[in-house]
């Protein structure tokens, strides 16, 4: 039976999300604010954690934030009501499997909390928006949340997370082919890499994969998996 954790300072609305996924066979618990959410979350291993991002004391990605200290592997997901958030900047740095607008679309949240993997962020760094969207749909699709870059800068950026994989294209603003792929390995070492690009190139020595665009994503997201599986049964 999966568990998750829902944080709100409304509790009424809180208590209605528990009830529509206890119904759907989940064990579920509510948090009023940050703090009593780090206390269950020491306490207990949940599946995903929903969390309202505008609350007293203790914003949504600040509580993302400080529960992974306890338990890094945890999926999140942030509930918004203000679609212009500034704060919601800072809760993409920590690697959330979606943003949802208020009211949450029940059926969208049931779906992403069903597919939700333990330890299963990634790093997509890719200067095609386009492809970089729906790769990371793709991904969310599986389950799999992404912290993203678009440029080699934009890879100093990515948050106070640790990703156990990352896709990367091997030509990015900013640096020389395969600069944005040395600092990950630096930032992140034996971090395994997936490595895309859209011209002629060798694989990099430490690198899990090459697939030249245009791809096929469903051998991507295969590759994506096996390296998934290998960080769950890891010693």
């Amino acid at each position: 039976m999966r568990r998750y954790l829902f944080v709100d300072d409304n509790l009424e609305f809180a208590e209605n999300l528990v009830e529509i996924t206890g119904d759907c066979g989940a064990e579920c618990e509510m948090a009023g604010g940050g703090a009593e959410a780090i206390e269950k979350v020491r306490r207990t291993r949940f599946d995903a954690i929903v969390t309202d991002m505008r609350m007293p004391g203790m914003g949504g990605a600040e509580v993302v934030h400080e529960v992974r200290r306890f338990d890094p592997g945890l999926p999140a997901v942030v509930l918004t009501a203000h679609a212009g958030d500034a704060d919601l900047e800072a809760a993409r740095r920590e690697g959330l499997l979606a943003v949802l607008a208020k009211p949450a679309p029940i059926e969208r949240l049931l779906d992403l909390l069903g597919a939700a993997r333990r330890d299963g962020l990634l790093a997509v760094v890719e200067d095609d928006a386009s492809l970089l969207d729906n790769l990371t749909e793709a991904l969310r699709q599986r389950g799999f949340a992404a912290v993203t870059a678009s440029s080699v800068l934009d890879t100093e950026r990515l948050g106070p997370v640790r990703p156990f994989a990352a896709l990367v294209d091997l030509r990015l603003p900013g640096g020389p082919d395969g600069e944005a792929v040395r600092r990950l390995e630096a930032r992140f070492p034996g971090i395994p890499l997936l490595v895309i690009t859209a011209h002629p190139a060798t694989a990099p020595i430490h690198s899990r994969g090459l697939f030249q665009k245009p791809f096929d994503t469903g051998a991507l997201l295969a590759a994506v998996e096996e390296l998934h599986r290998e960080r769950v049964h890891s010693p």
